[in-house]
């Protein structure tokens, strides 16, 4: 399956360093899923060399826009754990379809 990882990243962090560990969360859950046999996908992977490319100010109209639209293809949602209205958005996009929502990678069944 193709698994989007839905958590915060700029939600409730207070510093880079914060947000760094967000994504290190994120990416750990990724490598998790990979080994499963799954395709993770993690949005913000996707839009950060975007944002560079275009400036900080970009941010608000590249982040969701795009994590949204990679949600719209992927099969199912892995939503880690910490207040994020966009990762709620992201599983909503992905359950409205039909998709599964798993809430740690122990639930998310091994790939045949």
């Amino acid at each position: 399956m193709w698994i989007m990882i839905a958590g915060p990243y700029r939600s409730g962090a207070n510093s880079e360093a914060d947000r760094e560990q967000n994504l290190a969360n994120l990416n750990q859950a990724a490598y998790e899923l990979f080994r499963k046999g799954h395709v993770p996908v993690v949005g913000v992977n996707c839009a950060l060399p975007l944002i560079a490319a275009a400036g900080s100010d970009a941010y608000e109209s590249i982040m969701m826009p795009l994590s949204l639209a990679m949600a719209d293809r992927c099969d199912a949602v892995l939503r880690l754990g910490g207040f994020c209205p966009g990762a709620d958005e992201e599983v909503e996009r992905i359950r409205s379809r039909g998709g599964d929502a798993y809430y740690s990678v122990a639930e998310v069944p091994d790939a045949n």
